[in-house]
């Protein structure tokens, strides 16, 4: 004799606690839980590939409310029927991103864009970010599936095998009684036992992540090549848990949308895994800042400001710009004085040495004693006059200022000034 053992697991009696005035609800709390572990292992991972701690918490406050915003509007696109047909919530409902509801493929969409905005705030390169982000992400998404699980939501069609899950009725406060009522308690009744689509996919999600580290140990990758990686792997999954689902949703050719866009996205992620950039980018790339990013423009606007400053400086100063120039350099300065030195001591040289030699060599014939009084006169002036005549006596006579082998007193040698 055979016996069958069925072992299906139970839905939880209720998705949402009240603390007071205060709903706690458990599709919430796990969202958050899987955003922080995303954040505390994409940090870590961030670090190792050679970027600042904490950068990513920063790029986060931009990321995670696009994403929720990303999430919640591709839900309303899919699902709009829900909402917006006939007999539908309304558009209050629409807004009530609480109850549940968010399209991975709008959260990961807008949330780049988020993500963008702040890397390029930031001067990181945006490829990187997600390829360090990439396993938290499916992380993230992993935890997050087990809200679902609490709100007894998005399981697959009915089934036999030993894992299904028990769908029970839920009352809610003003006793309405749905299998999906949010804010409903469990009545114990069953409704039905169904494929537990959430929980294939949770464990998909947490294969993935494996495999992302893996690859990421394993091999050099960077410039997006990781996070392209995550999002093929991703539909792969995705697309097989779409065929076992049931629940209301959008069709395009008797196909789920979400089966497309599985498709369409995981064509995309190989296409960019291929012609990505091999290898992994240089650590000091991702240390960017703004205050790194405006250094080089500052020098370069100081440079191109000089000779603004330095003609405005030429238009007001009172004497011309190659006076300023001249007072600006110590040595164009010195050395004009050092040539006029030497020009004035032979210009008093050629006026001193002469006379002498023309009066010592060529004495007056006729009156001889008058010369020589005056060459004893002009003896006793040499000898109380200053050193200055020493020093001019001492100062080496160039070979034109010595006087002629024979002189004249109408024609006295001259020097050379050229």
């Amino acid at each position: 004799m055979t016996t069958t053992v069925i072992a299906y697991f139970p839905s939880p009696p209720q998705g949402v606690w009240h603390l007071g005035p205060i709903p706690l609800r458990a599709y919430a709390l796990f969202i958050i839980i899987g955003i922080i572990a995303a954040l505390l292992i994409g940090d870590r991972r961030w670090a190792a590939r050679g970027g600042e701690r904490g950068v990513i918490y920063d790029i986060a406050l931009w990321a995670v409310p696009f994403g929720l915003i990303g999430g919640r509007l591709y839900h309303l696109a899919t699902d709009w029927r829900t909402y917006f047909g006939e007999g539908g919530a309304g558009p209050i409902a629409a807004l009530r991103i609480w109850d549940g509801g968010l399209g991975i493929w709008g959260a990961v969409a807008l949330g780049g864009v988020g993500a963008w905005i702040a890397c390029r705030r930031r001067g990181i390169p945006l490829p990187a970010f997600g390829d360090a982000i990439a396993p938290g992400i499916v992380l993230a998404q992993a935890i997050g599936r087990i809200g679902n699980y609490f709100n007894q939501e998005l399981f697959g069609r009915e089934t036999t095998m030993p894992w299904g899950l028990e769908i029970f009725y839920r009352r809610d406060p003003a006793g309405f009684v749905d299998v999906h009522s949010l804010d409903g308690v469990s009545t114990g009744q069953l409704a039905m036992v169904v494929q537990p689509t959430f929980l294939y996919e949770s464990l998909w999600n947490l294969l993935v992540f494996a495999i992302l580290i893996y690859l990421d140990r394993r091999f050099t990758i960077g410039h997006g090549r990781l996070f392209a990686a995550y999002v093929a792997l991703y539909c792969v999954g995705r697309f097989c848990v779409e065929l076992l689902r049931d629940d209301t949703a959008t069709h395009i050719a008797g196909i789920r949308v979400n089966s497309f866009t599985s498709m369409f996205v995981f064509i995309g992620a190989v296409v960019y895994l291929i012609l990505a950039p091999k290898g992994r980018e240089d650590p000091a790339t991702l240390s960017g800042s703004a205050a790194e990013l405006l250094e080089p423009d500052s020098i370069d606007d100081a440079d191109d400001a000089a000779p603004e400053t330095t003609a405005a400086a030429d238009a007001t100063s009172p004497v011309g710009p190659d006076e300023d120039a001249g007072k600006a350099d110590p040595v164009a300065v010195e050395e004009p004085d050092v040539e006029a030195e030497a020009v004035a001591a032979e210009a008093d040289a050629a006026e001193v040495d002469p006379p002498e030699v023309e009066v010592a060599a060529t004495p007056e014939p006729d009156d001889a004693s008058a010369a020589e009084g005056e060459a004893a006169a002009e003896s006793a002036e040499d000898d109380a006059e200053p050193s200055g005549d020493d020093e001019t006596d001492a100062a080496p006579v160039d070979a034109d200022d010595a006087p002629q082998p024979e002189p004249t007193a109408s024609s006295p040698s001259k020097p050379d000034h050229d």
